[in-house]
Formats: C-alpha cells, structure tokens, sequence
C-alpha cells in the first residue's frame, strides 16, 4: 500500500467495479421489506451543485447502510425535464442562429430539444456518479420517457372525470418574457426600493405602489369592523381618473388589513391575485389593461403600447396636473414577483388555463402527517406544511410551452362544434386521442413540470401499468409502455407492489411545497397510498462567513473542483458532519481540507494493520473470518482487549441507532473521534510495543484485535466515505472478508 491515499487513483476504478458487480440492483425478496429511496430528479440542464451533492450524500448513506443490513435497498434516479429551463436553453441556442421556435415550428423544435438532451442530458447522471451514489441505473427514470408519459395522461384523466381538474378564466401569474403562467409557488420575491404613491380617490385615500393599475380598478375594499367606511359599504362612486372618472363599488373584506395606509385598498381584480379573490367572493367584475407582453392595452387610451414601468411615470406625471397625487414617498422597501426561472417581472393577468382544485387533495394530505404516517423532519417545518395547506390555492397546471406532456385534451375542430358550446361536447380528455381524431385539434399547452414531479415515487415504478385495471372511457388500452416500467422480477411481483411506497424522501425544505406536498396529495388521489413513510429536509449550504453562495460574492464551491482536489470522501464527510435537517450549513474549503486529511488518516491505519497482518506469522484468519461478538474470536484477551473491544460493540450500537434516527451528523462525528482519537491515537500506539515483542499468542492478540477493530471501522465508515473505505477492503486478505467488495459487506453487529 502506497504511503499516501491519492483519491484520483481509486475513484473512477472503484465505482465501475461497483457498477458492473451488479449490487446496485436490489433483488426483489417475497416477505421481506425493503428500504426505498427516490433521488428528486436534478433538472436535465444542471449540473451538480453543493446542495445536490449533500442531498445525494445523505440519500447515499442511508442506501449504503440499509444495503449492508441485508434490506432490499433500491436507490432510484432519474432526471427532469425542466419545461421553461429546457426550452430557454434551446431557445437561446437558436436565438444565436438567428431563429426563433416559430420559425422551425412545433415539431421540428421539439425535435430540436431531444437533440439537446440526448447530447448533454447526461452530464448531471456523470457527475452524480462521480460523488459515489450508489444508484440503480438499470432503473434510471426520465419524466418524458414512455412509462412515465403514460402517468402523466392517466392521472390527468382520472382528476379530470372526478371533476378535480377544471378550465378557467381566472387572474393567474404570468411571465411576459417566459411568455406562460406560472404556478402561485414559483413566484419569486425580491426586494426593491421605489416608490409608494398616495392618492386621492374620490371619497377614499388610498396607497399603491402601482399606479397604472388604477386604470383597471372596479371597487375599492375595506374591513368589515372598520368604523369609518361603515355607510359606504355597497354604495357606488364615480372616481376621477386620467381617462376620465370610472364606477367602483365598496365592499368589506376580511382580508383587508384596517391599519395598513387609511384602511381602505383599491382592488384591481384582473391585476393581482388578492384582489381577484376579493372580487369573486363580491362578484365585482374584472377590467384588464395589461397584456400579455407586459404592455398597457387599447382600453388604457393614451398610453396603450406603454411597458408599465413607463406607464406608471407618464400616469403619476398626469395624475399630479390633475392635482390626484397627496403625497409620494421615496426609497420605499416592497416586494416585487419575479419568475423562478427567469427573473423577469410577473404581470398577473386573467388568463383561460387549466386549474387542479386543491382543498379536496389537501384535506388527506394534512391527515396523513397530522396522524403521524408520515413524519416530516424536522417537525418544525409541520407547521408550515399545515399552514400552506389551509391556504391552499387552486394549482394552474397548464404551461404555454412547446417542452413538456402535451395536454390530453382535445378540442372539436370549429367547423365540428356542436351549436351547444358549454355542453361538454367540443371538450375530449383521454389518454389516447378520440377515434375520429381528424375531426379534433389537441390543446396546445404542455403541464407544469411539477404535475409530473408529484407522480415521481410511483410513475417510476411502473404506475399506472401494473396497477390500474380499470379502463374507463378516454383512456382505450393502458399498453405496457416500457420494459422498465412493466419489470416483473419475481414472479408475481411487480416494481410498484415491492418497492412502494418508499422508505424516505430526503430534499431541501424550500421545495416543501413545490414538490413534497404534491407527491403527498397525488400519491393518496391517485394510488390510495402514502409515497414514503419520512421527509427529511435539508437546509442551504453557506459559506464559511455564513453568507448565502452567489456568482457576485465569488464564493460558490464547486463539488466537481473540490471533488478533483480533494476526493469525494472528504467533500461527503464534510458535508454531512454539522449538518442537522432543516438548518443552514457553513462550509468551506479549509473543511473539506480537514477531512482529506481524514481520509488519508483511515489509509494509513488500515496499512499499518493490513501490514501488521500479512507479518504475523500465525495469520488468525479462521477465527476473525464473519466473526460477530467477542468471545467467537477463541483468543486469549487481556483485560485491556477486552475493555477496546467493548467500546467497539458500544460504538457500533450507538452509531447504528444514530443513523436510524437519522442523526448523520452525530454517527459522523462519533467514528472521526473514535477512528483518530481512539483507536489510531490510543489503541494502535498501545500495541506497537506488543507487536513489536516476541511472544507470539501476544502478538496475535494484538494483530486479531486491531483487525477486528479495523473491519468494522471500515463498514462503519463506508456510507460516509465509500472510497477510502472500499480502497482500504481491498488490500484486506479475501480469507478474512464476508465480501469481496465492501459495498455488499454486513453491517457489524
């Protein structure tokens, strides 16, 4: 063995070997549980980041383990297709060709798009592999591959038949440079300093920090136990404008604040989301003025075509001739809605989109956490995830985006319309197209990415194949629509009867809502089951002055750098020590350093006994070969052995119980304490000198101790640093291990 552990010799070599051993793919076992872990699909346009690596870390370690207790331990991947980043991505290619998506037309940029992903969709599933996760990949999932397309229709039909996807007109978030709706949830927030202008209107006082708005006002709204609008509530008033005066109606609502500005709030209710909720439940009619290119319409007179930012100056300059400006303060803090994924500014508009009503699958969705079968870490986050659900809103699921699961919605060609437009007859879901399809045209739009996301714990298991019987109308045959998805490894016993529901969803708490609530509701509507019994959420990653990682501090730490550098062992070692689910961790180099170093220190161990080993003359292979408790060593110990080898077992025990509790950090920091303190800084410098004697039953006690110590550090050690560890094994005599490789070893007892 080499002084030195130099990680770039080992790591690719390693994991080949653990690749094409096979002992990724868990077998199917009838009676006996197994531990199941779906990795939350990386988008196809990332690459690894430090939030995935110490997700993938976490994941891995309780695969690794569980794998080594002897379960079934299945860790499925697979990758997402990012709607809105993908097509940006592509869009963005073309732009430098001097095209745009129209110009190539839908199917020719959708061919455009596979044309990307399989050329770089790749590169995350690489770089997963190369921080060690030991993944299935004879089971690697795409959310546009066959199976899962299939998914996708089936649950969109059968929340459709049970009246829990509908079409609408409602005030949705928009995005005029994405040039799609998005989702309440995936509106962004960041802080600016404007303006906020108080105005006079009519009877009323009221502040806004959007004055161009006002052109599409219908009432003005106050709270029902405020005094001071007590007469006014109902009446109409005529208020003077910039285009002339315009009618609003006073309502009372309970989502007024009463001591926000004068307590009484204009409501523009095709221009925020609040308000239009305001306006239905007073059926106050809705007045649009901005489009969808984030432009003043015809309706708004002279400045029609304005950008609202402009708009809103030439109104203010207009409104103060008029002498309806009171006041306008400067350098006020609010909010502004960006895209998640642009950034660009978020006009709410009324749009026609498709909705998923929310109450009815939240209800169940609270249930199962609020009954405890399903357990959220750490429990603080129950609260949010009970608040979020009580003020659950109605999901826009449809996406204008070419990139994506079309719509399986059909629509009668006009020149077919039935005469009674609202009669159902003009509108076909199904999972296959009508029979007569040369009479229908299929909605243009695609689903949000998250629809198909919420379907991840089962789509990927091969729902709806295996588990749907029922065909009702809309949705013809349900053909097997992939090998993965139809895999029957045992007889009888398909992938979603075995491995769901799974053991564990580990993620990040900001995606709570985007994902882990929707995978809750989806798995309970559609499959009757939990989708995992535990979320485990982590937090933000830092750096060492706890400031959040940006381009513009210069301070993100790139895994694959630092994976180079120092090897993935150190990376995933100090990754996960200090880490508590939920909270934020401050990492930086001199850490990772740190734990290279600790990675060097198991090599050097582990080749101080292995030589210690191959040295004695009476090799103890027979009696240390699968031993499990002390006394099957059928040594004579000292006292001193026997009190090393006690700490042993209860380091064993106690680390064992850490990471089922899921205290990774803790069982982290008990093995680096023992391994360098203990055993390398006490144990192994009390026995040089017996080694280093000539009584020979002494010096094969010592060799028997230190190897039995050695082994089961190294298990211990394994789905923390899988590398090391694994290099270190294969030194080991093979008459002495239970395995050859490590990775498929027992987990000490």
């Amino acid at each position: 063995m080499d002084k030195a552990y130099d990680h770039r010799a080992f790591e690719d070599e390693i994991y080949k070997k653990w690749e094409e051993s096979g002992v990724f793919t868990p077998k199917i076992e009838k009676g006996k549980a197994p531990f199941v872990i779906s990795m939350p699909p990386p988008n196809v346009t990332g690459k690894l980041h430090i939030g995935h690596a110490l997700g993938t870390t976490l994941q891995d370690i309780m695969i690794r383990y569980h794998r080594m207790k002897g379960d079934a331990s299945l860790f499925l991947p697979g990758v997402d297709h990012a709607g809105i980043a993908t097509q940006n991505v592509v869009e963005r290619q073309l732009s430098k060709e001097g095209l745009r998506r129209h110009d190539l037309g839908r199917e020719k940029f959708v061919e455009r798009v596979w044309k990307w992903k399989e050329e770089y969709g790749s590169t995350i599933t690489g770089q997963i592999r190369k921080i060690g996760a030991s993944c299935d990949w004879t089971r690697e999932r795409f959310t546009l591959d066959e199976g899962l397309t299939l998914a996708v229709k089936e649950a969109f039909v059968d929340f459709y038949e049970k009246g829990l996807i509908y079409r609408g007109l409602r005030t949705v978030n928009w995005c005029p440079r994405c040039q799609t709706a998005i989702a309440d949830d995936e509106v962004e927030y960041k802080k600016e300093l404007g303006k906020f202008y108080f105005i006079k209107y009519g009877p009323f006082k009221l502040a806004t920090a959007r004055p161009e708005t006002k052109l599409g006002d219908t009432a003005v709204a106050v709270h029902p136990s405020d005094k001071r609008y007590k007469d006014m509530v109902g009446k109409k008033y005529m208020i003077p404008g910039v285009l002339g005066k315009f009618e609003i109606v006073v309502v009372a609502d309970n989502a007024v604040d009463p001591k926000f500005g004068t307590g009484a709030v204009k409501v523009t209710p095709a221009h925020s989301l609040v308000d239009y909720e305001i306006a239905q439940r007073h059926n106050v009619a809705l007045k649009q003025v901005i489009d969808e290119n984030g432009r003043m319409m015809a309706n708004a007179g002279k400045y029609a075509g304005m950008k609202t930012k402009e708009a809103r100056e030439a109104i203010v300059e207009d409104m103060q001739k008029m002498g309806l400006i009171d006041k306008i303060e400067e350098n006020y803090e609010h909010n502004v809605a960006v895209c998640y994924r642009c950034s660009g500014q978020i006009e709410p508009i009324p749009s026609k989109q498709w909705f998923v009503k929310m109450k009815p699958l939240a209800e169940k969705a609270k249930k199962a956490v609020e009954s405890g079968e399903i357990k959220i870490m750490p429990k603080r986050f129950e609260k949010v995830y009970f608040h979020w659900m009580d003020n659950i809103r109605d999901w826009c699921i449809s996406r204008q985006l070419w990139w994506g699961h079309r719509l399986p919605v059909y629509y009668r060609k006009q020149e077919r319309k039935s005469k009674m437009e609202n009669d159902g007859s003009d509108i076909y879901v199904g999972v296959n197209p009508p029979k007569d399809a040369e009479n229908w045209v299929q909605d243009e739009d695609v689903l949000d990415t998250w629809f198909s996301s919420g379907l991840w714990p089962f789509s990927t298991l091969g729902w709806p194949n295996l588990a749907c019987h029922r065909e009702p109308e809309g949705r013809g045959d349900l053909k097997i629509a992939s090998s993965q998805a139809s895999r029957n490894d045992t007889k009888g016993i398909s992938d979603f009867d075995y491995f769901f529901p799974t053991s564990v969803l580990e993620t990040g708490y900001d995606i709570l809502f985007f994902w882990v609530a929707r995978m809750i509701m989806m798995s309970l509507e559609l499959t009757g089951k939990i989708p995992f019994d535990s979320v485990y959420l982590h937090g933000l990653i830092r750096d060492e002055k706890n400031r959040k990682m940006s381009k513009s501090l210069g301070n993100i730490i790139d895994p694959l750098d630092v994976i180079e550098k120092y090897g993935a062992d150190a990376l995933r070692f100090s990754l996960v020590v200090g880490s508590t689910p939920g909270q934020d961790l401050a990492l930086g180099e001199s850490k990772i350093r740190g734990y290279r170093n600790f990675s060097n220190k198991v090599w050097n161990i582990s080749r101080f006994v292995i030589t210690n080993f191959e040295n004695t003359e009476y090799p103890p292979a027979p009696r240390l070969r699968g031993a499990g408790k002390i006394q099957d060593l059928n040594v004579k110990f000292s006292k001193q052995d026997q009190a090393d080898l006690e700490r042993l077992d209860e380091v064993v025990k106690k680390v064992s119980k850490m990471i089922e509790e899921f205290k990774f950090s803790q069982a982290g920091e008990l093995l680096y304490d023992y391994t360098w303190h203990e055993f390398a800084d006490k144990i192994i410098e009390q026995e040089k000198e017996r080694l280093g004697g000539e009584d020979e039953k002494e010096q094969e006690a010592s060799v028997l101790k230190l190897t039995k110590i050695l082994t089961t550090v190294l298990k211990m050690l394994h789905p923390y640093m899988p590398y090391v560890t694994e290099a270190a094994w294969s030194e080991l005599p093979q008459e002495i291990k239970d395995s050859k490789l490590l990775i498929s070893s027992s987990w000490p007892k």
